[in-house]
């Protein structure tokens, strides 16, 4: 549905390269594209430059030094409208997008001379550039953890210099938890671009550029404040109504817990019977499961009809995705489906031009406008539609593994116990582990057997060193990973042992072994100097109490 017009546009670039303002305005541009969405942006220019002064002329390139360097390049790209204004139009404004330079092209242009040489009297440029989450998070993969933070400190740790961030989502964003853990690997491809969007796709949060502020915002619902720009007829060539695909399946959240096992359905009215998506959970948390049938319940929202809008000329009075408009008052511009005057909401924008080479031929080189070729079209939505638009992401992978120690404040320092913590919330148990890699933060993780039968009742020790799974807000321990202090028996008497107390000191100790290829058991108690012991030898049965002598 989009077409071409000739449009005469005021366009102005400036490269701001290691601190350094290289201004290039519409005279020099030939072509330039920009996609602007809710969530960023992404554009194209390509410009050219002339360089006489090897022949004597006035004209030097002062960006070619710069360009080549592999220094970050901050990209502003402004485009206005040249009409002659009236007082019946309102002011002209600008259209002002900011990001940075992902990739960078350079031909030079040469020309015969006289005397059959060739000399380079033009560089034609090209960039391509986003937004600065898209660019710099793409690249960040840390893998970090927190302990009693909110995502807003994560976040806010993560941004950077060039990552402005605004917050208004205080249920998502801004309770403490007692473990966040960021583990991103770049084999693995989810970055924290992705991580991000996961999480907020998760929990049915928005994420949007400000435009005007050139940085993003986190919020819990879509800004519907502010007064609706009417749109000037004359500006536009067409609308196309599209109706998104509708959902057609309910949800069932189940929980598998075996003491307690739920199955809750989540219907609506556009499903087709018998078809559904399940979600399985296991969890001993009832306030979980309703979560989660809260969170299924919201995302059950079938979207409403968007609407495609093709200009004909770009407009005097511009604007940018979230703004709020409404389409001319007359029956031409009244689309199916929506009440007349309704607001909608500039969900996209798409807007390009290019100088061909008539036109090219027509323009003065440094004019600060120059006539294009353009193509302009907006995607709008409703003005209470609760579909939030993300780019493509990929969810992250837990677990990943670290080493840690058992934590336990019961009897001395150097008493090996145990100690189950119970959650004021919640009322289960659990461990304490201290992480070294993580400045010893000390994390929680379930209170079980593990890999034992429940007739085992073995708490791990403090200090016991554990392989420990940590997932985004949880952890819990994958295996234990060391002898405790004199459980190890030498190799020869193929001795095996159980050890429990609180040292080798004070404590009971269980063993078998071999003596001249025999068997013996052995149940010895120790306290300090007092032993008492079973042994059964080949022939004999031992019982003794004895102090030991200092």
């Amino acid at each position: 549905m989009e077409r071409t017009f000739d449009e005469r546009l005021s366009v102005s670039l400036t490269l701001t390269i290691a601190g350094k303002a290289h201004e290039i305005i519409a005279g020099s541009i030939k072509r330039f594209s920009l996609e602007l969405w809710s969530w960023g942006l992404e554009g194209e220019v390509e410009f050219l430059l002339t360089d006489n002064s090897a022949q004597g002329g006035k004209e030097k390139d002062a960006l070619l030094a710069d360009f080549i360097k592999p220094d970050l390049v901050e990209v502003s790209l402004e485009v206005k409208a040249v009409l002659a204004e009236t007082s019946a139009r309102p002011s002209h404004t600008a259209l002002t997008v900011k990001g940075l330079v992902t990739e960078k092209t350079l031909v030079e242009e040469v020309v015969p001379t006289a005397s059959g040489a060739t000399v380079i009297l033009h560089r034609r440029y090209g960039i391509r550039f986003l937004d600065a989450a898209r660019v710099l998070w793409r690249q960040h993969f840390p893998c970090a953890l927190y302990t009693s933070k909110t995502l807003k400190d994560v976040l806010e740790e993560h941004k950077g210099d060039k990552i402005s961030l605004a917050y208004d989502w205080d249920a998502g964003l801004g309770t403490s938890h007692s473990l966040i853990f960021v583990g991103l690997d770049p084999q693995r491809g989810a970055s924290f671009y992705d991580w991000v969007l996961w999480y907020v796709h998760g929990h049915m949060g928005v994420w949007t550029y400000d435009y005007a502020a050139h940085g993003y915002k986190f919020a819990a619902a879509k800004d519907s404040s502010g007064t609706p720009l009417k749109l000037v007829e004359e500006n536009l060539q067409g609308l196309e109504v599209l109706l998104p695909e509708v959902i057609r399946h309910d949800v069932t959240v189940l929980n598998a817990t075996a003491e307690s096992p739920q199955t809750q359905p989540v219907t609506q009215k556009q499903a087709v019977a018998g078809i559904r998506q399940d979600v399985l959970l296991c969890t001993p948390i009832s306030d979980e499961v309703q979560a989660r049938v809260d969170l299924e319940t919201a995302r059950l929202k079938w979207r409403g009809p968007e609407m495609e809008l093709v200009w004909r000329s770009f407009p005097e009075k511009t604007f940018t995705p979230g703004a709020l408009v409404k389409l001319p008052d007359n029956a031409a511009w009244s689309a199916a489906g929506l009440a007349a005057g309704e607001p909608l909401r500039i969900r996209s924008l798409h807007v390009s031009g290019e100088v061909s080479d008539e036109q090219g031929q027509e323009e003065v080189y440094n004019d600060p406008s120059a006539l294009f070729s353009f193509r302009m079209s907006t995607r709008l939505e409703r003005k209470d539609d609760p579909h939030v638009d993300l780019p493509a992401w990929q969810p992250p992978a837990y677990p990943r593994y670290v080493e840690g120690f058992i934590v336990s404040e019961q009897g001395a320092d150097k008493d090996e116990t145990w100690q189950a913590y119970t959650d004021s919330k919640t009322s289960l148990d659990g461990y304490k582990v201290k992480i070294p890699l993580f400045a010893d933060q000390i994390i929680p993780a379930p209170f079980n057997p593990n890999l034992l039968p429940g007739h085992f009742y073995f708490p791990a020790y403090k200090g016991e060193r554990v392989l420990v799974a940590l997932g985004f807000q949880n952890a819990w321990i994958k295996r234990f990973l060391d002898w405790r202090t004199g459980a190890r028996m030498p190799q020869d008497g193929q001795g095996v042992q159980l050890l429990v107390g609180k040292t080798p000191e004070n404590g009971t100790a269980l063993k078998h072994f071999y003596t001249d290829d025999k068997p013996v058991f052995l149940m010895q108690r120790t306290n300090a100097k007092d032993t008492q012991k079973i042994q059964l030898d080949e022939g004999t049965l031992l019982i003794q109490v004895k102090e030991e002598q200092s």
